[in-house]
């Protein structure tokens, strides 16, 4: 399953749908409406947006096609894509936050320890 994530449909969702998110970050970074540790904590909830994405797609399928084959792999595809997405980011945002965040407070409390 994991393979033919990497292979099919979904892997270009999950591209388009990160790489455009991306794009319009890297113009606000350029642009001076974002900062670095911002646009780091928004890379990293594409990425794992464009990843749920991918999966979600992959899963809602397989589940749609349980339930009821053909028009049920379309919409489970779509809800799929559309939740992974979303729970993609959520934990994507979330996770770089807490992970810059914390590289700062290291960084501010050597600061601290050097000043002082």
């Amino acid at each position: 399953m994991i393979q033919e994530m990497f292979r099919g449909g979904s892997l270009w969702a999950g591209i388009i749908s990160g790489g455009m998110q991306q794009l319009q970050h890297t113009k606000a970074l350029q642009n001076g409406a974002m900062d670095r540790k911002t646009y780091a904590v928004h890379t990293t909830g594409n990425v794992s947006s464009a990843l749920g994405t991918m999966a979600g797609i992959e899963y809602g399928a397989m589940l749609g096609s349980a339930v009821m084959p053909g028009i049920g792999t379309i919409a489970g595809s779509i809800v799929g894509g559309i939740v992974g997405d979303r729970v993609g980011r959520y934990v994507g945002h979330n996770t770089g936050r807490m992970m810059f965040n914390t590289a700062n407070q290291v960084v501010d409390t050597v600061n601290d320890q050097i000043l002082h």
